[in-house]
Order: C-alpha cells, then sequence, then structure tokens
C-alpha cells in the first residue's frame, strides 16, 4: 500500500510557479538531457514540489520501450534528486559545491509515465546536516502516485 502523499495534491496550484526552469538551471548544475525539473511549485525548509512535463521528444523514448515509450524508473528517481538537490542547495547557498547520491532506498515504482505526461514530483526532508540530507520522495502523474523513495545525498 503506498505512503499517505507527503503534500495534498488538491491543494496545488499548478500555475504558481515559485522557480520556472531557467532559475531551476541557474541552481542545479545538470545540463541537456538531465534537466528532469519543469518548474518548482512549492519549497521551504521542509517541503518541495516541482513537476517535469515529458516530452515526446525525449531521449530515451526510442529506445525505452519500442512501441510503448516509459518514463525509465532511474530517471524518476533523477528527477527527484534533483529536486531535494534544489531545495539543500538554495538552504545552504553560501556553502557551494555539488549535492551528489549517498543512497537510495525503499523505491517502489507503481505506475507508468509516458512521454506526454506531467510528473508531479514531492519531497519532505527528513534530515538535513552539513555532510548530508535526507528526504522522502514521491512522484504522482494524474493524482495517482507512481513512485516512492528515500534519497540521501552527501556533499562533494
Amino acid at each position: 500500500m503506498p505512503a499517505s502523499p507527503i503534500f495534498d495534491i488538491d491543494k496545488l496550484d499548478m500555475g504558481h510557479i515559485v522557480a520556472d526552469h531557467a532559475q531551476i538551471y541557474s541552481v542545479l548544475p545538470h545540463r541537456y538531457e538531465f534537466e528532469r525539473l519543469t518548474a518548482i511549485l512549492h519549497c521551504d525548509d521542509e517541503l518541495m514540489v516541482g513537476y517535469h512535463d515529458l516530452g515526446h521528444d525525449e531521449f530515451w523514448v526510442k529506445g525505452h520501450i519500442p512501441g510503448r515509450p516509459l518514463f525509465p524508473g532511474v530517471m524518476m528517481i533523477e528527477t527527484a534528486a534533483q529536486l531535494v538537490s534544489y531545495a539543500a542547495l538554495i538552504q545552504s547557498k553560501d556553502r557551494g559545491g555539488f549535492l551528489g547520491f549517498a543512497a537510495v532506498d525503499g523505491v517502489k515504482f507503481r505506475g507508468s509515465v509516458l512521454p506526454g505526461q506531467r510528473l508531479v514530483m514531492m519531497a519532505k526532508m527528513v534530515e538535513f546536516r552539513p555532510r548530508r540530507c535526507i528526504a522522502d520522495t514521491q512522484g504522482f502523474v494524474d493524482g495517482k502516485m507512481v513512485f516512492e523513495g528515500r534519497i540521501t545525498g552527501m556533499w562533494l
């Protein structure tokens, strides 16, 4: 059974963008095919919500899986990690550096994400320390949870 949503999805205002694509990638170092976030809808010390609009021409569509393209699970994890990294970097803007993966735990894929869909990603910071941060993350498409897992980031 999936966990309860981190953030009440019915209370999300999809038109209230707190950081657009350009603002996100002025903070995150990812580029080109690895720019996984379209916008951030909410970001405070504890909760973050953002989304990625999946295009029909993304690099993975042709080969994963031909005739039935599915957003790879590893890319869902990457999207969640970028949301957590954005929040951590905003909270630690004087620190500098890079927040890389240290662990991914308890990941469950509960549904498919297809080209043309919007993947709404939510995260709740569980621990924020000088050497690492840990966040519970969840992904939703059309209000249905398709992904959940715990992301640990470490400053590199």
